[in-house]
C-alpha cells in the first residue's frame, strides 16, 4: 500500500526516531509499504518520519540510479531496510552531490557529505550488522539516517 508522504513543515520530520523492537506490530508490512511508497514517488530512499512515524527505520533501493541517464555502477543492486541504525564513523574529505527529498519536492541542492561511513544496524529479522559504505551508497544512507535523527538535507545548505 502506498502511504502518504509527509511534507516539509510537518513536526514529525524533526522528531528523532524511537528504537524498534521485534514486537513492533506489522513491521514487515510497514517495510513493504515503505518500499512501495518510495517506488511510487521515484525515490531511492525513504525514512519512517517521511510517512509520519518517528521510528529508527529507513529503506533504500538505488536501482533507479543504475538505470538513469547518469548511471552509477557503484550502487547496483543495493536494496536494504535499516533498523536502529547508528553511524559509527565517517571519513574522507566531504564532497558535493546534488540531493533532493521526497518530503521537499522540487528542491535540489548540492550537499557536502563525507564519502565513507561505518554503520551498525539491524535487518528486519533484528540481526545486527556492521559494514563500511562509500560513495553514493554512503550518501544515500547518510541522507536517510539523518531523517531518523530529525535532520533534513536543507539543514546543510
Amino acid at each position: 500500500m502506498i502511504l502518504p508522504i509527509v511534507a516539509y513543515g510537518d513536526p514529525v520530520l524533526r522528531k528523532p526516531g524511537a528504537p524498534l523492537a521485534p514486537d513492533y506490530p506489522n513491521l514487515a508490512q510497514l517495510i513493504d509499504d515503505m518500499f512501495e511508497t518510495m517506488y511510487g514517488a521515484n525515490g531511492v530512499g525513504l525514512a519512517a518520519q517521511q510517512v509520519g512515524l518517528a521510528l529508527r527505520l529507513f529503506v533504500v533501493d538505488t536501482t533507479s540510479m543504475v538505470r538513469g541517464e547518469h548511471a552509477e555502477a557503484e550502487v547496483d543492486g543495493f536494496k536494504h531496510a535499516f533498523l536502529n541504525a547508528e553511524i559509527l564513523d565517517q571519513a574522507g574529505n566531504p564532497w558535493p552531490y546534488t540531493e533532493g527529498c521526497l518530503s521537499i519536492p522540487g528542491i535540489r541542492e548540492d550537499v557536502l557529505r563525507q564519502p565513507v561511513i561505518t554503520l551498525r544496524w539491524q535487518d528486519p529479522s533484528f540481526t545486527w550488522h556492521e559494514a563500511t559504505f562509500s560513495g553514493l551508497r554512503a550518501r544515500v544512507i547518510q541522507h536517510e539516517y539523518d531523517h531518523t535523527q530529525g535532520k533534513l538535507f536543507v539543514d546543510y545548505l
